[in-house]
């Protein structure tokens, strides 16, 4: 994994919308009494979606694992190395899920800066927030973060591979810097 993936001066989104009741945002370790409940609470359907690839989560994981796994999270994402966003309700006081936005895999000729993404949402999350994310990713990926490639390898949107122009510079003497 390499920080120089996205264009220097990137600067990630902080919150971010995804409906009035649900909003995205960095997650770390300070999060661990919401994240544990909401991994652990899932872990059969985690399991089955990122176990085979990434061993996660095991079926065994504790508190201080997970704390760790935060922190992990925390540093990569300060150091632009990958991006975990914890989907959250409106008063933070629940997970819904998480959505991770990693440098793509090599191959394919990819145009790059290049992005494999990946979300997963609680069984028991309220009616609506699976297809919000669903329908939230994709376009806050285009509007937000410089990628002319984005992947989901696990299967979000069958598995699509989204390719896109290249956002153009700003033209000389324009005061507008780019979106990234």
């Amino acid at each position: 994994m390499t920080a120089h993936w996205l264009p220097a001066g990137f600067a990630h989104p902080l919150h971010v919308s995804v409906t009035e009741d649900v909003h995205v945002r960095p997650i770390g370790p300070d999060d661990l009494e919401i994240d544990m409940p909401a991994v652990m609470g899932n872990q059969a359907m985690l399991w089955e979606k990122y176990g085979e690839a990434w061993g996660w989560p095991p079926a065994d994981m504790g508190a201080e694992a997970d704390r760790d796994d935060l922190a992990r999270h925390a540093r990569e994402m300060v150091a632009h190395e990958s991006f975990n966003y914890a989907i959250l309700s409106a008063d933070e006081d629940r997970l819904l899920g998480c959505i991770y936005v990693d440098p793509a895999e090599p191959g394919d000729d990819l145009e790059t800066p290049a992005a494999d993404v990946s979300w997963w949402v609680v069984a028991d999350a309220p009616a609506g927030v699976d297809e919000a994310v669903r329908a939230f990713v994709p376009a806050w990926l285009d509007e937000a973060w410089p990628f002319s490639t984005v992947r989901y390898p696990f299967g979000e949107l069958g598995g699509a591979r989204l390719s896109r122009p290249r956002r153009p510079s700003p033209r000389p003497g324009s005061s507008r810097p780019p979106p990234w």
